[in-house]
């Protein structure tokens, strides 16, 4: 198996993913509160004295002030998140989260769209002009799976870097596995034994096995597999006018993602096996979506979602309860919705695939990543190379 450490032994920890689009968000990032076990699905338990926990003076005291900015685009979603440091935490003052579908058709067509690249390239506009009203000090903005895999992947982000000038930094899977790791570690559940972090995105999904012992876990192995919750929905065959048509798709999608995990399912399968207890976190709108739907709430809440410990067997269930639905089912629920009510389905065929290769008898959810574990590195650098400066103030909007 693979055996190295994230190249960011910073204490710092992470933070969050955007909330609604073009909102603010002002609050802090910390480790939980401990969860009690004698009630699986609880909130975790709140200290009082929560926001005071942040005071302190940084390791990167000299750039308190200064903003920092972590900008992810997705095959799904285009996401900007903006902190200050605030003691051994930061502080969201700006976020914003967009629904662009980047990746769609691209499984079949192999290019990214004209109608998908003008979506996404109007939420960098928007993007481009907080960073630059914000005097971001120190910005990495990434792209991720539909940029990796699009024949005409460089023609878009060339396209970004003259229209925005926001300069997009392809990374590589095994990049955006270990900043998922960085960003949200922090939330998985306390206790000894092996444990599993996994990110389920619109156009990959990232699976790490760690060693969660010290302040940054030490990565045992990984492996990304290219289905996520857009490029699975757009692979697997429609044809679901019954519920027993909808439960054969989401069974054959089921089929499709264990062929593609079974490398990884077979290097983990003795850490699977151990005597301790195995721990398993999630990062994606997939598990904060079942998660909602898990505490029936009215609308999507952050607070009761991210730090949340829900028994496996629960969102199981409601993963073959969405499966049998219609699309216009599901979209009638609260915290699903027209936008999540086609692809939830290819991400509950995901997790159960996780599941079944990991049966943690709890599953953790993070509302916090990729862009977490880049404010985290930045902040643990202080030095700005110059491909990860903020757009000037001359870039065109």
């Amino acid at each position: 198996m693979a055996d190295f450490s994230p190249p960011d032994s910073d204490r710092r920890p992470g933070a969050r993913r955007g909330k609604t689009s073009g909102k603010v968000a002002d609050f802090r990032y910390k480790r939980p509160a401990p969860t009690d076990k004698s009630k699986p699905g609880s909130r975790p338990v709140r200290r009082s004295d929560a926001r005071s926990d942040a005071r302190g003076e940084p390791r990167s005291a000299p750039h308190r002030n200064q903003a920092y900015a972590a900008l992810d685009l997705g095959t799904n979603n285009c996401r900007l998140l903006i902190a200050r440091p605030a003691g051994e935490n930061f502080t969201v003052i700006d976020a914003f989260s967009r629904v662009v579908r980047l990746g769609e058709g691209l499984a079949m067509s192999g290019r990214l769209s004209d109608a998908a690249m003008d979506r996404a390239l109007g939420a960098l506009r928007v993007c481009a002009e907080k960073l630059r009203r914000r005097h971001v000090y120190l910005a990495r903005s990434v792209a991720t799976e539909a940029c990796r895999r699009a024949v005409n992947g460089a023609e878009f982000i060339e396209r970004v870097r003259q229209e925005t000038g926001i300069v997009l930094d392809v990374i590589s899977a095994q990049e955006e596995a270990r900043l998922a790791v960085l960003g949200c570690h922090i939330l998985l559940e306390r206790g000894e034994g092996p444990a599993v972090i996994f990110d389920i995105g619109g156009g990959s999904t990232e699976l790490v096995l760690i060693e969660p012992e010290g302040p940054v876990p030490r990565i045992l192995d990984w492996q990304s597999v290219p289905w996520g919750v857009v490029s699975l929905t757009d692979m697997v065959a429609r044809g679901e006018r019954t519920a027993e048509g909808r439960l054969a798709r989401y069974a054959e999608m089921r089929r499709v993602v264990a062929e593609s995990f079974a490398p990884f399912a077979e290097r983990i399968a003795g850490a699977a096996q151990t005597e301790r207890e195995i721990r398993l976190l999630g990062t994606s709108g997939t598990v904060t979506t079942l998660a909602s739907v898990h505490l029936e709430l009215p609308q999507y809440d952050r607070r009761a979602v991210d730090g949340l410990i829900v028994p496996s067997s629960d969102m199981r269930a409601i993963s073959t309860r969405l499966a049998g639905m219609s699309a216009e089912e599901r979209g009638r629920l609260p915290c699903i919705g027209n936008d999540r009510a086609e692809l939830v389905v290819a991400g509950c065929a995901i997790l159960e695939a996780i599941l079944d290769i990991w049966p943690a008898e709890r599953l953790g959810v993070a509302d916090r990543g990729i862009r977490e574990g880049i404010l985290r590195s930045l902040m643990a650098a202080g030095v700005a190379p110059a491909s990860r400066q903020a757009p000037q103030a001359s870039a065109s909007a």
